[in-house]
């Protein structure tokens, strides 16, 4: 006698499915200090994907070592600012150079975005922003708060379960595209 299962299969919402594809973005970031990944989505499509690292034709710092000379990485110094061209830029600039409008848009990133990113974020016509991990404290967080007040754009953070992370990392390590025996 066969048991039928009632229960649908484990499926990721769509907030989970872009913040895991922001999280695999991430995985090409060249930054020793924040490894961070970002998805732009419209209409539940990807518009562009990004991820930190030095700009474009500039030494990586996973390859040098180092983010300057004597620095092990760019959190290491109090005064000089990061290398790294942050992951939401870099998004919204792979969105630039195909011609693709960001304006209506939402991005999912791996760490919420900093205050600079944020306008820039607001500034590209994107609406809402879905993040993981909390970055903006003091003074900052105040900032964000009023262009969240101002209605510019609406933040919302995001936490996976540990059932839908466990099903993606079992797809990621397993051959997918087979018959289940």
């Amino acid at each position: 006698m066969e048991i039928q299962n009632d229960q649908p299969p484990l499926r990721p919402s769509w907030d989970e499915y872009f913040l895991m594809l922001a999280k695999l973005a991430a995985t090409r970031s060249t930054c020793l200090a924040f490894p961070v990944g970002a998805v732009i989505v419209k209409d539940r499509q990807i518009v562009a994907t990004g991820y930190n690292g030095s700009p474009s034709g500039s030494v990586h710092c996973t390859t040098q070592g180092y983010c300057y000379p004597g620095l092990s990485s760019c959190d290491a110094s109090s005064s000089l600012p990061s290398r790294a061209v942050h992951a939401e830029a870099n998004a919204i600039a792979q969105a630039a150079k195909h011609g693709i409008s960001c304006a209506g848009s939402s991005i999912y990133v791996t760490l919420e975005p900093c205050v600079s990113c944020l306008k820039l974020v607001i500034s590209a016509g994107i609406k809402e922003v879905y993040y993981e991990t909390t970055f903006n404290k003091g003074e900052k967080a105040m900032v964000r708060d009023l262009f969240v007040s101002e209605d510019l754009v609406k933040l919302k953070q995001i936490h996976l379960s540990e059932a839908i992370t466990q099903k993606a990392a079992n797809f990621l390590l397993k051959p997918t595209s087979i018959p289940q025996v």
